[in-house]
């Protein structure tokens, strides 16, 4: 058994989407100073790598903390659309076979390998009839290597949806995002793997950061 990490780290002046509250991670004390060492943080909910609850999206939808612990965890599906190009949709056809209630799908466009870049705004995103097809098939968590699971607009452009996520969304789904290191799960198929998306417990939110990671046996 081993883990892989699917987490980016938290860094003061990380990539957010944007409009997204900057991130700043300063010493709000020292050892030096008073004798430990605590970091002050600035950050939004939706900082690096984290979960959207369905409230992200609908003032009406279920908040993070009234979500069961189950929708973060369970038996990982790969969906391998590393081929993609810039700003494709990503059809049902890519589905993997045998989806079912309880699975987490972790969509890997190979994305994350333009972490930090503008190129990052410019991912592969969920045509919202697969969106529809993931919910049919009764998954309930779905993760993606990318800034979102909609196409993110580009700079300067006012081009927004929300497609992807109001169809997962209003169906209780949770969504993780910016998740990273796809790649070493793509690339080993035939393993066992079970995903961990928990979040920061935060009351009433729209999402929170994870450290989210992957355990794979062989």
């Amino acid at each position: 058994m081993r883990l892989v990490d699917l987490s980016v780290p938290i860094t003061t002046g990380m990539q957010v989407y944007p409009g997204d509250p900057e991130v700043e991670a300063v010493p709000a004390l020292t050892v030096a100073e008073e004798g430990v060492n605590v970091l002050r943080l600035h950050m939004g909910s939706q900082s690096g790598t984290h979960v959207d609850a369905p409230f992200h999206i609908d003032d009406s939808l279920p908040r993070l903390d009234e979500l069961p612990l189950t929708r973060f965890t369970g038996p990982a599906a790969l969906m391998d659309v590393r081929g993609l190009p810039a700003r494709a949709p990503i059809a049902p056809g890519a589905l993997p076979s045998g989806l079912g209630p309880g699975a987490v799908l972790l969509v890997a466009t190979g994305w994350s390998r333009h972490w930090g870049t503008e190129r990052y705004l410019d991912h592969p995103y969920l045509a919202p009839e697969t969106a529809e097809a993931i919910v049919a098939a009764g998954v309930r968590t779905v993760g993606i290597d990318a800034l979102s699971v909609d196409p993110t607009p580009a700079l300067g452009s006012d081009d927004f949806t929300l497609a992807a996520h109001r169809v997962l969304c209003g169906a209780g789904a949770v969504i993780a995002e910016n998740l990273t290191n796809l790649d070493a799960l793509a690339d080993a198929p035939g393993r066992a793997i079970e995903a961990t998306l928990f979040p920061i417990r935060l009351a009433g939110a729209d999402g929170a950061p994870v450290r989210a990671v992957a355990r794979v046996t062989p």
